[in-house]
């Protein structure tokens, strides 16, 4: 069997299948893919290669492609109430920022004496008081279930906490 090369003086044939040729497509991208990509990762750290694509791209900022001098009127009458209506939007999300700040900075002040007091427990400067430590934990919440012996208060414990 030899290998069939392209004669220059037959037209050449095509595939009557289509999924034929996205085989062929997908074989040639699967042998050539890992190549294409070494390749690029190469030129991209390559610093010469990097200087030129940046200036060239640079060089494109504000160059108008024509592309919305060429849409009708109407459809550029609505990009400029978008814009400006986008233009809006940040302001208003900027007064939410301004805002969201000024809510931060008034509330860093009240925090400031209880990390202060966490900062001194946790570094073992201070031991907390009998009061400061009073606070359910999850185990003696559990042990408290089980001791009530009693259906009737169970039952009127559960309802109280479903009334809450």
């Amino acid at each position: 069997n030899r290998a069939a090369m392209a004669d220059p003086a037959e037209p050449q044939k095509t595939a009557e299948n289509p999924e034929d040729v996205e085989e062929v497509e997908e074989e040639e991208e699967e042998e050539h893919g890992d190549t294409s990509a070494a390749l690029t990762s190469q030129l991209m750290q390559n610093p010469q290669i990097l200087a030129d694509l940046q200036h060239r791209l640079g060089s494109m900022v504000g160059v108008s492609s024509g592309y919305i001098q060429s849409l009708p009127k109407s459809v550029k009458r609505r990009i400029k109430a978008l814009k400006k209506w986008q233009f809006e939007a940040a302001k208003i999300e900027a007064d939410f920022y301004k805002e969201v700040h000024e809510l931060e900075c008034k509330y860093a002040s009240k925090y400031t004496p209880l990390y202060e007091k966490r900062k001194t427990v946790i570094t073992g400067n201070v031991e907390p008081t009998d009061e400061e430590c009073d606070w359910p934990s999850d185990d003696e919440k559990e042990d408290e279930q089980l001791s009530v012996k009693n259906p009737a208060e169970d039952m009127k414990n559960k309802a109280n906490v479903e009334e809450k």
